[in-house]
């Protein structure tokens, strides 16, 4: 990974509401989140929430997917991995010290539905 890409990456986590969208898509995993759930989760405004999005995408950590009218943001993982492979890369003088891990996320097994999620009822 080059030096250019990591100061863009890191430069776009460096700032709160980023860093809890990365953090959430990241545990989404690659079914990702459409910007309706992250701003519903994270409470951010759809017009802020799409400028950190577009400064994310920049920076090649997140991927967006087109389902019919609607989007779906996901985590890089491969810039992810590559990332955190350069930042510890000599972290114990050149010696392998940590295991060879890896970020793999596993598909998420929810549906995606256009419903509401049905109300519990509340018995009295």
């Amino acid at each position: 990974m080059e030096s250019k890409t990591v100061v863009a990456a890191l430069e776009a986590l460096a700032q709160e509401n980023r860093l809890a969208i990365f953090r959430r898509l990241v545990v989404a995993g690659v079914n990702g989140l459409t910007p309706g759930e992250l701003s519903e989760a994270l409470d951010i405004p759809a017009p802020t929430l799409s400028f950190h999005l577009a400064q994310l995408r920049h920076a090649g950590l997140v991927n967006v997917e087109r389902n019919g009218r609607s989007l779906s943001y996901s985590a890089a993982y491969g810039t992810m991995n590559d990332l955190i492979a350069f930042l510890t890369e000599n972290c114990c003088g050149g010696t392998t010290c940590l295991p060879a891990t890896a970020c793999k996320p596993t598909p998420n097994t929810r549906e995606k539905s256009h419903e509401a999620p049905a109300r519990s009822r509340r018995r009295a």
